[in-house]
């Protein structure tokens, strides 16, 4: 049973990602090319088995060139795409071409390496490129014709979308990304968040930059900003997700990592969490005690601290006694943070801020 104040995840509905709904539009629309009739709901074949069936919103066949929509549902997962229209437009492509794939309004552009796209390409990941093929290509053996088309994919105020999403600090412009390896959105996975950390990594490796800093929000962005000069590229939207950034740096590592987050969230990695999130994880007030010990505090202390309301209020309790609770915290994180890169040679060091941004905690 989940706590109070958390999402129990059996009872949430799962939804579908951009790239399903785009295997559904172009398969709709295709069918519609060769016979002028848009099977209306159209079923089509997502990994793991999967074969849901998506109702149209929109049809057209106009001039050799057939469109369909869908409407996403992320389900009940706070996507920010939730309910945008992922139009398909499908017409046929010179003799022995294939499938081409063409970015159309709302739907973003690859301006910068180390991307799985060529800089040029509509921002078309290649799991759905894979899904929309695949189901393209079953189309055109049931009515025994070559698979020579140019599909074009749409978001209906993709671009206004995209300004909530990472697509502009890791150089796609223009519009959104259509992603999903499976199809299905889980809620609250935050797959396309985690995803997004680590396109971030990629492009910031692919610029030859070395120093990157994982920041919980924009005002510890700032922070790190202003304290090393780093360009926004350098600059990864962590969020709650440090196991994310950890992970895949254990995997494709820089020369050094700078955490900076609040100081409440920071006592979380410090603890051996990974997961910074309030309704998944809590501060562990007993353990904050300990790290004011370790740098010197007395057991009187210490008890308050345990009994405090707050990590906030934990912190102040210690800076009024002299005791220096960011540092112990920010050190410990990164000695969590190390165990989890696993021997990576990455240098780490944490900073822990106030919600002011005020430094209170520094590894160094």
């Amino acid at each position: 049973m989940a706590r109070r104040g958390q999402l129990d995840a059996s009872k949430l509905r799962p939804g579908w990602t951009t790239g399903a709904c785009a295997t559904a539009a172009a398969t709709a629309a295709y069918e519609a090319l060769l016979t002028g009739e848009f099977p209306d709901p159209v079923e089509v074949e997502l990994p793991q088995g999967r074969r849901p069936s998506f109702a149209l919103t929109l049809e057209q066949v106009t001039d050799g060139v057939a469109m369909a929509a869908v409407t996403k549902d992320a389900g009940d997962d706070p996507d920010v795409t939730h309910g945008a229209l992922v139009r398909a437009w499908v017409r046929p492509g010179p003799p022995g071409s294939g499938v081409r794939f063409v970015g159309g309004p709302g739907v973003g552009t690859v301006t910068l390496p180390g991307l799985p796209l060529p800089v040029g390409e509509p921002a078309i990941n290649p799991a759905p490129r894979a899904m929309i093929t695949a189901n393209l290509s079953a189309v055109a053996r049931r009515h025994g014709v070559p698979l020579d088309l140019e599909v074009t994919i749409g978001v209906d105020d993709g671009e206004a979308l995209a300004r909530h999403t990472w697509n502009p600090r890791i150089g796609i412009v223009g519009g959104i990304s259509i992603l999903g390896t499976t199809g299905v959105v889980v809620p609250y996975s935050c797959s396309a968040w985690i995803d997004s950390i680590r396109r971030g990594v990629d492009v910031a490796r692919a610029a030859g930059l070395q120093h990157l800093a994982a920041c919980t929000g924009s005002t510890s962005e700032r922070v790190v900003s202003e304290l090393y000069g780093l360009p926004e590229l350098a600059l990864l939207d962590m969020g709650d997700f440090a196991g994310a950034v950890l992970k895949y740096l254990s995997r494709h590592p820089v020369e050094r990592l700078t955490i900076c987050g609040g100081f409440a969230k920071l006592t979380k990695l410090a603890a051996g969490h990974l997961d910074l999130h309030s309704h998944r994880t809590q501060v562990d007030l007993s353990h904050l005690a300990s790290l004011a010990v370790q740098v010197g505090a007395g057991e009187a202390l210490a008890a308050a601290i345990r009994a405090a309301n707050t990590a906030a209020e934990a912190l102040d309790l210690a800076e009024a006694d002299g005791i220096p609770l960011g540092d112990a915290v920010a050190t410990a994180a990164r000695d969590h943070a190390l165990t989890v890169l696993r021997g990576s040679p990455v240098a780490v060091d944490v900073i822990c801020i106030d919600r002011g941004g005020a430094i209170v905690g520094n590894s160094a």
